[in-house]
Protein backbone atom coordinates (compact mmCIF):
# COMPACT_ATOMS: atom_id res chain seq x y z
CA UNK A 1 0.00 0.00 0.00
CA UNK A 2 1.19 3.51 -0.80
CA UNK A 3 2.22 5.59 2.21
CA UNK A 4 -0.17 8.52 2.64
CA UNK A 5 0.54 9.59 6.23
CA UNK A 6 3.97 10.32 7.72
CA UNK A 7 4.34 10.94 11.44
CA UNK A 8 7.43 12.51 13.02
CA UNK A 9 8.15 10.98 16.42
CA UNK A 10 10.15 12.67 19.16
CA UNK A 11 11.97 9.42 19.87
CA UNK A 12 13.89 10.80 22.86
CA UNK A 13 10.90 12.28 24.69
CA UNK A 14 9.19 10.96 27.80
CA UNK A 15 10.41 8.97 30.76
CA UNK A 16 11.58 5.99 28.68
CA UNK A 17 12.75 7.45 25.36
CA UNK A 18 13.61 5.03 22.51
CA UNK A 19 12.93 1.98 24.69
CA UNK A 20 9.22 2.80 24.28
CA UNK A 21 8.96 5.06 21.24
CA UNK A 22 10.76 2.72 18.83
CA UNK A 23 8.81 -0.53 19.52
CA UNK A 24 5.56 1.48 19.76
CA UNK A 25 6.23 3.04 16.35
CA UNK A 26 6.89 -0.37 14.79
CA UNK A 27 3.72 -1.83 16.32
CA UNK A 28 1.75 1.16 15.02
CA UNK A 29 3.14 0.69 11.51
CA UNK A 30 2.35 -3.03 11.49
CA UNK A 31 -1.30 -2.17 12.16
CA UNK A 32 -1.35 0.85 9.82
CA UNK A 33 -0.12 -0.03 6.32
CA UNK A 34 -0.61 3.47 4.85
CA UNK A 35 1.69 5.12 7.41
CA UNK A 36 5.41 5.85 7.74
CA UNK A 37 7.36 7.12 10.76
CA UNK A 38 10.37 9.39 11.10
CA UNK A 39 12.17 8.70 14.39
CA UNK A 40 13.87 11.91 15.47
CA UNK A 41 16.69 11.78 17.97
CA UNK A 42 20.16 10.38 18.61
CA UNK A 43 20.93 7.61 16.10
CA UNK A 44 23.19 5.79 18.57
CA UNK A 45 20.20 5.39 20.90
CA UNK A 46 17.59 4.57 18.23
CA UNK A 47 19.33 2.36 15.67
CA UNK A 48 20.42 -0.49 18.01
CA UNK A 49 16.77 -1.02 18.99
CA UNK A 50 15.69 -0.93 15.35
CA UNK A 51 18.35 -3.46 14.36
CA UNK A 52 17.18 -5.93 17.01
CA UNK A 53 13.61 -5.77 15.73
CA UNK A 54 12.27 -8.29 13.24
CA UNK A 55 9.25 -6.15 12.43
CA UNK A 56 8.21 -6.23 8.77
CA UNK A 57 7.46 -2.51 9.08
CA UNK A 58 11.10 -1.47 9.43
CA UNK A 59 11.23 -0.39 5.80
CA UNK A 60 8.73 2.37 6.60
CA UNK A 61 10.93 3.85 9.32
CA UNK A 62 13.73 6.32 8.88
CA UNK A 63 15.92 7.97 11.48
CA UNK A 64 16.45 11.74 11.47
CA UNK A 65 19.34 12.87 13.66
CA UNK A 66 18.89 15.43 16.44
CA UNK A 67 21.69 16.03 18.93
CA UNK A 68 19.79 17.45 21.91
CA UNK A 69 17.06 16.27 24.30
CA UNK A 70 14.67 18.46 26.28
CA UNK A 71 14.35 17.26 29.87
CA UNK A 72 10.97 16.73 31.47
CA UNK A 73 11.74 19.39 34.09
CA UNK A 74 13.32 22.01 31.81
CA UNK A 75 11.79 25.47 31.63
CA UNK A 76 9.85 25.77 28.34
CA UNK A 77 11.31 29.20 27.55
CA UNK A 78 14.87 27.93 27.99
CA UNK A 79 14.18 24.88 25.82
CA UNK A 80 12.70 27.06 23.09
CA UNK A 81 15.60 29.48 23.12
CA UNK A 82 18.60 27.21 23.61
CA UNK A 83 17.83 23.73 22.28
CA UNK A 84 17.18 24.31 18.60
CA UNK A 85 18.48 20.86 17.65
CA UNK A 86 16.39 18.97 20.21
CA UNK A 87 14.47 15.91 19.05
CA UNK A 88 11.21 17.71 19.87
CA UNK A 89 12.10 20.87 17.94
CA UNK A 90 13.38 18.97 14.90
CA UNK A 91 10.28 16.75 14.81
CA UNK A 92 8.04 19.82 14.76
CA UNK A 93 10.25 21.43 12.12
CA UNK A 94 9.61 18.41 9.89
CA UNK A 95 5.87 19.13 10.11
CA UNK A 96 6.43 22.78 9.26
CA UNK A 97 8.62 21.86 6.30
CA UNK A 98 6.14 19.34 4.91
CA UNK A 99 8.35 16.28 5.52
CA UNK A 100 5.80 14.92 8.00
CA UNK A 101 2.04 15.39 8.36
CA UNK A 102 2.06 15.38 12.14
CA UNK A 103 4.19 14.95 15.26
CA UNK A 104 3.90 12.86 18.43
CA UNK A 105 5.93 13.51 21.58
CA UNK A 106 5.90 12.22 25.15
CA UNK A 107 8.19 15.03 26.24
CA UNK A 108 7.82 18.16 28.34
CA UNK A 109 4.27 19.50 27.83
CA UNK A 110 5.10 23.18 28.28
CA UNK A 111 8.05 22.94 25.91
CA UNK A 112 5.99 21.08 23.31
CA UNK A 113 3.24 23.69 23.39
CA UNK A 114 5.70 26.57 23.28
CA UNK A 115 7.80 25.15 20.44
CA UNK A 116 4.79 23.98 18.41
CA UNK A 117 3.14 27.37 18.71
CA UNK A 118 6.34 29.20 17.81
CA UNK A 119 7.21 26.98 14.83
CA UNK A 120 3.80 26.12 13.39
CA UNK A 121 1.73 29.18 14.38
CA UNK A 122 -2.02 29.11 14.93
CA UNK A 123 -4.79 28.66 12.40
CA UNK A 124 -6.61 31.81 11.19
CA UNK A 125 -9.19 32.98 13.74
CA UNK A 126 -7.55 31.08 16.60
CA UNK A 127 -6.03 33.08 19.44
CA UNK A 128 -4.51 30.24 21.46
CA UNK A 129 -4.07 26.50 20.95
CA UNK A 130 -5.73 24.23 23.48
CA UNK A 131 -5.05 20.73 24.79
CA UNK A 132 -7.87 18.30 23.96
CA UNK A 133 -8.17 14.69 25.03
CA UNK A 134 -10.73 11.92 25.37
CA UNK A 135 -12.09 10.32 28.53
CA UNK A 136 -14.43 7.36 29.03
CA UNK A 137 -18.09 7.93 29.90
CA UNK A 138 -21.17 5.81 30.55
CA UNK A 139 -22.16 6.32 26.91
CA UNK A 140 -18.75 6.04 25.24
CA UNK A 141 -16.20 8.86 25.17
CA UNK A 142 -16.11 12.62 25.69
CA UNK A 143 -13.57 15.09 24.32
CA UNK A 144 -12.56 17.74 26.81
CA UNK A 145 -10.58 20.94 26.31
CA UNK A 146 -8.64 22.90 27.47
CA UNK A 147 -6.70 20.56 29.76
CA UNK A 148 -3.88 22.85 30.77
CA UNK A 149 -2.51 25.05 28.00
CA UNK A 150 -4.29 28.28 28.99
CA UNK A 151 -4.80 29.09 32.65
CA UNK A 152 -6.77 32.28 31.97
CA UNK A 153 -9.21 32.51 29.07
CA UNK A 154 -11.62 35.06 27.68
CA UNK A 155 -15.17 34.23 26.62
CA UNK A 156 -14.12 34.48 22.97
CA UNK A 157 -11.34 31.95 23.53
CA UNK A 158 -13.72 29.49 25.15
CA UNK A 159 -15.92 29.77 22.05
CA UNK A 160 -12.85 29.09 19.90
CA UNK A 161 -12.16 25.97 21.97
CA UNK A 162 -15.75 24.86 21.47
CA UNK A 163 -15.49 25.29 17.70
CA UNK A 164 -12.20 23.39 17.55
CA UNK A 165 -13.46 20.59 19.79
CA UNK A 166 -16.62 20.25 17.73
CA UNK A 167 -14.64 20.02 14.48
CA UNK A 168 -12.22 17.50 16.00
CA UNK A 169 -14.99 15.19 17.22
CA UNK A 170 -16.92 15.56 13.99
CA UNK A 171 -13.88 14.47 11.97
CA UNK A 172 -12.42 11.71 14.13
CA UNK A 173 -15.53 10.26 15.77
CA UNK A 174 -17.75 10.83 12.71
CA UNK A 175 -20.47 12.68 14.61
CA UNK A 176 -22.07 15.18 12.25
CA UNK A 177 -23.15 17.73 14.89
CA UNK A 178 -21.44 17.00 18.19
CA UNK A 179 -23.10 18.37 21.30
CA UNK A 180 -21.03 20.93 23.20
CA UNK A 181 -21.24 21.60 26.94
CA UNK A 182 -19.68 24.48 28.87
CA UNK A 183 -18.29 23.29 32.21
CA UNK A 184 -19.80 25.31 35.04
CA UNK A 185 -20.82 25.10 38.70
CA UNK A 186 -24.45 24.55 37.71
CA UNK A 187 -26.71 24.04 34.72
CA UNK A 188 -28.67 27.26 35.22
CA UNK A 189 -27.86 30.23 33.00
CA UNK A 190 -27.34 32.49 36.03
CA UNK A 191 -24.50 30.30 37.38
CA UNK A 192 -20.80 30.91 36.85
CA UNK A 193 -18.45 33.86 36.57
CA UNK A 194 -18.77 36.65 34.02
CA UNK A 195 -16.44 34.96 31.51
CA UNK A 196 -18.40 31.72 31.51
CA UNK A 197 -21.73 33.55 31.29
CA UNK A 198 -20.55 35.57 28.30
CA UNK A 199 -19.14 32.45 26.65
CA UNK A 200 -22.52 30.74 27.05
CA UNK A 201 -24.28 33.70 25.43
CA UNK A 202 -21.89 33.59 22.48
CA UNK A 203 -22.23 29.81 22.13
CA UNK A 204 -26.01 30.05 21.93
CA UNK A 205 -25.70 32.06 18.70
CA UNK A 206 -22.57 30.33 17.40
CA UNK A 207 -24.23 27.78 15.15
CA UNK A 208 -22.64 24.97 17.16
CA UNK A 209 -24.83 22.29 18.72
CA UNK A 210 -24.62 23.92 22.15
CA UNK A 211 -26.25 21.89 24.92
CA UNK A 212 -25.74 24.51 27.61
CA UNK A 213 -23.91 24.48 30.93
CA UNK A 214 -22.75 21.13 32.28
CA UNK A 215 -21.48 20.16 35.72
CA UNK A 216 -18.55 17.94 36.64
CA UNK A 217 -20.80 14.92 36.99
CA UNK A 218 -21.96 15.36 33.39
CA UNK A 219 -18.46 14.68 32.08
CA UNK A 220 -18.67 10.97 32.86
CA UNK A 221 -22.38 10.67 32.25
CA UNK A 222 -21.65 11.43 28.62
CA UNK A 223 -24.15 14.29 28.60
CA UNK A 224 -22.32 15.95 25.70
CA UNK A 225 -19.73 14.93 23.10
CA UNK A 226 -17.49 17.91 23.90
CA UNK A 227 -16.85 19.66 27.23
CA UNK A 228 -15.22 23.11 27.18
CA UNK A 229 -13.43 24.89 30.03
CA UNK A 230 -10.31 26.95 30.68
CA UNK A 231 -6.99 25.19 31.18
CA UNK A 232 -6.90 25.68 34.95
CA UNK A 233 -10.26 24.01 35.53
CA UNK A 234 -9.57 21.35 32.90
CA UNK A 235 -6.22 20.33 34.31
CA UNK A 236 -7.57 20.12 37.85
CA UNK A 237 -10.47 17.97 36.59
CA UNK A 238 -8.08 15.71 34.67
CA UNK A 239 -5.66 15.20 37.57
CA UNK A 240 -8.54 14.63 40.00
CA UNK A 241 -9.94 11.96 37.69
CA UNK A 242 -6.56 10.25 37.39
CA UNK A 243 -6.18 10.25 41.17
CA UNK A 244 -9.68 8.85 41.71
CA UNK A 245 -9.12 6.00 39.24
CA UNK A 246 -5.83 5.11 40.93
CA UNK A 247 -7.46 5.18 44.37
CA UNK A 248 -10.32 2.89 43.27
CA UNK A 249 -7.82 0.47 41.75
CA UNK A 250 -5.82 0.38 45.00
CA UNK A 251 -9.01 -0.11 47.05
CA UNK A 252 -10.10 -3.05 44.90
CA UNK A 253 -6.65 -4.61 45.03
CA UNK A 254 -6.50 -4.27 48.81
CA UNK A 255 -9.95 -5.81 49.34
CA UNK A 256 -9.40 -8.74 46.98
CA UNK A 257 -6.07 -9.65 48.60
CA UNK A 258 -7.22 -9.30 52.22
CA UNK A 259 -7.57 -13.04 52.91
CA UNK A 260 -8.10 -16.48 51.40
CA UNK A 261 -11.84 -15.95 50.91
CA UNK A 262 -11.23 -12.59 49.24
CA UNK A 263 -8.62 -14.12 46.95
CA UNK A 264 -11.03 -16.88 45.98
CA UNK A 265 -13.69 -14.27 45.22
CA UNK A 266 -11.16 -12.39 43.11
CA UNK A 267 -10.45 -15.52 41.07
CA UNK A 268 -14.17 -15.98 40.38
CA UNK A 269 -14.64 -12.29 39.54
CA UNK A 270 -11.48 -12.05 37.42
CA UNK A 271 -13.21 -11.86 34.00
CA UNK A 272 -15.44 -9.02 35.22
CA UNK A 273 -12.53 -7.20 36.85
CA UNK A 274 -10.44 -7.56 33.68
CA UNK A 275 -13.20 -6.03 31.56
CA UNK A 276 -13.62 -3.21 34.09
CA UNK A 277 -9.88 -2.52 34.10
CA UNK A 278 -9.83 -2.43 30.32
CA UNK A 279 -12.69 0.09 30.15
CA UNK A 280 -10.88 2.56 32.40
CA UNK A 281 -7.32 1.75 31.27
CA UNK A 282 -5.74 5.20 30.66
CA UNK A 283 -3.51 3.71 27.96
CA UNK A 284 -6.57 3.40 25.70
CA UNK A 285 -7.10 7.16 25.84
CA UNK A 286 -3.47 8.25 25.71
CA UNK A 287 -2.71 11.15 23.44
CA UNK A 288 -3.80 14.76 23.86
CA UNK A 289 -4.12 16.93 20.76
CA UNK A 290 -2.75 20.46 20.62
CA UNK A 291 -5.64 21.87 18.60
CA UNK A 292 -5.52 25.20 16.83
CA UNK A 293 -2.07 24.86 15.27
CA UNK A 294 -1.15 24.70 11.58
CA UNK A 295 -0.13 21.10 12.01
CA UNK A 296 -1.18 17.97 13.88
CA UNK A 297 0.67 17.66 17.20
CA UNK A 298 -0.22 14.97 19.74
CA UNK A 299 1.16 14.85 23.29
CA UNK A 300 1.59 11.42 24.84
CA UNK A 301 1.78 10.92 28.59
CA UNK A 302 5.40 11.13 29.72
CA UNK A 303 5.23 7.76 31.46
CA UNK A 304 3.49 5.98 28.58
CA UNK A 305 4.43 2.40 27.79
CA UNK A 306 4.56 1.00 24.24
CA UNK A 307 0.81 0.29 24.16
CA UNK A 308 -0.10 3.79 25.28
CA UNK A 309 2.36 5.47 22.91
CA UNK A 310 1.07 3.39 20.02
CA UNK A 311 -2.43 4.71 20.77
CA UNK A 312 -1.12 8.28 20.67
CA UNK A 313 0.33 7.54 17.22
CA UNK A 314 -3.05 6.17 16.20
CA UNK A 315 -4.72 9.43 17.23
CA UNK A 316 -2.29 11.46 15.16
CA UNK A 317 -2.88 9.21 12.16
CA UNK A 318 -6.67 9.50 12.49
CA UNK A 319 -6.53 13.30 12.71
CA UNK A 320 -4.27 13.54 9.67
CA UNK A 321 -6.29 11.04 7.61
CA UNK A 322 -9.60 12.73 8.46
CA UNK A 323 -8.35 16.22 7.62
CA UNK A 324 -8.87 17.72 11.07
CA UNK A 325 -6.98 20.93 10.26
CA UNK A 326 -9.22 21.67 7.29
CA UNK A 327 -12.31 20.80 9.32
CA UNK A 328 -11.32 23.23 12.08
CA UNK A 329 -10.57 25.98 9.56
CA UNK A 330 -13.97 25.44 7.90
CA UNK A 331 -15.78 25.44 11.25
CA UNK A 332 -14.08 28.66 12.33
CA UNK A 333 -14.83 30.34 8.99
CA UNK A 334 -18.50 29.41 9.26
CA UNK A 335 -18.97 31.01 12.69
CA UNK A 336 -21.21 34.11 12.79
CA UNK A 337 -19.37 37.43 12.72
CA UNK A 338 -18.29 38.63 16.15
CA UNK A 339 -18.79 35.27 17.87
CA UNK A 340 -15.10 34.47 18.17
CA UNK A 341 -13.85 37.97 18.88
CA UNK A 342 -10.60 39.39 17.58
CA UNK A 343 -7.38 37.34 17.97
CA UNK A 344 -5.33 38.66 20.89
CA UNK A 345 -1.63 38.97 21.53
CA UNK A 346 0.14 35.71 22.51
CA UNK A 347 0.19 34.91 26.20
CA UNK A 348 2.90 33.01 28.04
CA UNK A 349 0.75 31.03 30.48
CA UNK A 350 1.13 27.59 28.87
CA UNK A 351 1.00 25.09 31.69
CA UNK A 352 3.80 22.61 32.26
CA UNK A 353 1.38 19.98 33.57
Amino acid sequence: MTVSVTVAVDAMGGDHGPAVTVPASLAFLEATPDAAVVLVGRPDAIEPILKKSRSPARDRVRVHAASEVIGMDEAPAEALRRKKDSSMRVAINLVRDGEAHGCVSAGNTGALMGIARFVLKTLPGIDRPAIASQMPTKKGIVTMLDLGANVNCSAEQLVQFAAMGSALVSAVDHIERPTVGLLNIGEEEIKGNDVVKEAAERLRVSGLNFHGNVEGTDIFRGTTDVVVCDGFVGNVALKTTEGLVQMLYEFLKAEFTRGLLSKAAAAVAYPVLARFKRRIDPRRYNGATLVGLKGVVVKSHGGADAIAFRNALGKAHAEIAEGVLDRIAQRIAAMPAGTLGEPRQPSHDAASA
